[in-house]
């Protein structure tokens, strides 16, 4: 019996598809507490942002307020005390870091500007309009809810639907195969039908006039 028929024909397994790594280890579960813990860690921060009126510079800053508070208060009682010091480690970042975002962060933004560019002036019209789909999909979406929400929409998301492929993938590949071959049928039994019905039209008008 041969293997079945994947989407896409594809021949790499999800895992691979998704890079292998641990990204796509928290991605399919195969990293239960992590994933776990980003799901209640981003569950979390929706409530407190969507509930208690909180914005992200607001709580960002209540937080470092109250970390800083706690951190002086701690080093004062030690040196009163004579006890040791808050373990911090050493708050610096190296060159070569700095170096290496920076050069990430280049590179991207140039692909971004070639892309915007070759959009500008009309060099590739595919792109274009695959662009502007993009952004009227964002647009509509974005009317419909908010940021705080899509974002952790998409985040339950990401974190559960390839999971639940990669355990069923053999049903959902079956099925949406058979459902695109019911489609493909479709399609060509409706383009027989109009060009038909297209050529009927074309020999009746000779024949009036």
């Amino acid at each position: 019996m041969g293997s079945p028929e994947r989407l896409f024909r594809r021949q790499r397994t999800l895992h691979e598809i998704l890079g292998g790594g641990l990204v796509a280890d928290v991605i399919l579960w195969r990293q239960k507490d992590v994933t776990m813990g980003i799901l209640l860690v981003a569950l979390a921060a929706w409530v407190v942002f969507e509930k208690s009126g909180y914005t992200l510079l607001s709580l960002v800053s209540s937080v470092l307020l109250l970390l800083f508070v706690i951190l002086f208060l701690w080093a004062k009682s030690a040196a009163i005390l004579n006890r040791p010091a808050p373990p911090l480690p050493e708050l610096q970042l190296s060159e070569e870091m700095v170096n290496e975002a920076a050069a990430v962060i280049r590179t991207h933004v140039n692909a971004l500007l070639s892309v915007s560019q070759d959009i500008s002036l009309g060099k590739d019209s595919r792109l274009f309009f695959k662009v502007a789909v993009y952004l009227l999909l964002i647009y509509f979406v974005g009317g419909l809810t908010d940021f705080l929400t899509l974002s952790y929409t998409s985040l339950v998301i990401v974190l559960t639907i390839p999971a639940f492929y990669e355990r069923y993938e053999d049903y959902v590949d079956k099925y949406v195969m058979m459902g695109y071959r019911k489609l493909l049928q479709l399609y060509v039994k409706l383009e027989e039908e109009y060009a038909s019905r297209f050529q009927y039209l074309v020999v009746e008008k000779k024949k009036q006039s």
